[in-house]
């Protein structure tokens, strides 16, 4: 009697201490968060008080390794960015999506178990060999195409990181449309409607939220990447929309200045902290249409 009495102790001790350490795991997490957030909003005052914000976020040039004449505006930076953002989107969504309805309502098991752990290695692969293929491979095969491409440009890597986010729009699209009841097929199939006008007209409309939310977390994984844009897309910031040009996103700029050549507390140093500010404003935002959209199309079966 007394061993049992023993063993339901031990019990009850291991049942109160395993919330006190799941609760620690999760605090750690959202310690860490705060701290990088603290960090991010202190270096970035910094910052602005050596450089006006208006100059910051106006301000055409983007030259901050000049002494003398030095410009801190960050539209370079930011359209950069939402150019290669732009191309990886326009290549990853249709293809995306079409991979989504296939392995969906096309698929047969056995097809679907082969294919979707496929697509998703390339969710795998490390950015930096993506960004050599964009370099060695993609870029060669444009130039000769468009023979006035420079070797660094905004299309190549624009197309390679489209091809990376490919497997997260596919997978959580696949996932939408699977969780739409089998009920609503038989009753389209039932009503004369064809395989494609199935697919097309009451999947995709019944998945909406799901799809939109992969697409808007697409699009912050394509704005924070930063290896691929690193290698291929060049270092030369310039406030156009011509993607055969060398450029610089936010992320390769924050690679370029933690290479070590800066000095600590100058202000090309804490000019990192600005544009990580900005960049992390930017997925912010992204992040909460994502929910927003989720909750706003989101249907109930």
């Amino acid at each position: 009697m007394s061993q049992k009495f023993k063993k339901r102790q031990s019990g009850f001790s291991f049942e109160r201490i395993v919330p006190i350490l799941l609760f620690l795991t999760a605090l750690i997490s959202v310690l860490t968060t705060i701290g990088i957030v603290l960090t991010l909003i202190f270096e970035t005052i910094t910052f602005f008080t050596r450089v006006s914000i208006v100059e910051f976020l106006t301000a055409k040039r983007w030259f901050p390794f000049s002494e003398t004449h030095g410009s801190y505006g960050i539209l370079p930076l930011v359209s950069g960015t939402l150019k290669v953002t732009g191309i990886a989107i326009l290549v990853a969504v249709p293809i995306g999506i079409a991979s989504a309805v296939y392995l969906s309502e096309y698929a047969s098991e056995k097809s679907r178990r082969i294919i979707k752990p496929i697509l998703e290695v390339l969710a795998g692969i490390p950015t930096i060999v993506y960004g050599y293929f964009a370099l060695t491979f993609v870029t060669p095969i444009l130039r000769s195409v468009m023979p006035g491409l420079e070797i660094f440009n905004a299309l190549s890597p624009g197309i390679v990181i489209g091809i990376m986010i490919i497997p997260m729009i596919a997978s959580l699209s696949e996932d939408a449309m699977s969780s739409v009841p089998n009920s609503i097929r038989e009753g389209a199939l039932g009503l004369g409607s064809t395989k494609f006008e199935l697919a097309l007209k009451i999947v995709l409309p019944s998945a909406l939220s799901g799809i939109i939310a992969s697409i808007v977390l697409a699009v912050s994984r394509a704005i924070g990447e930063t290896m691929i844009v690193t290698v291929a897309g060049g270092s030369t910031p310039t406030l156009s929309w011509d993607v055969t040009r060398s450029i610089q996103t936010m992320t390769a700029y924050i690679v370029q200045v933690s290479q070590g050549d800066v000095g600590y507390g100058t202000t090309v140093y804490y000019s990192i902290y600005a544009v990580g500010m900005t960049l992390f404003l930017f997925t912010l935002i992204m992040n909460f249409i994502a929910q927003f959209v989720s909750r706003r199309f989101r249907e109930e079966y």
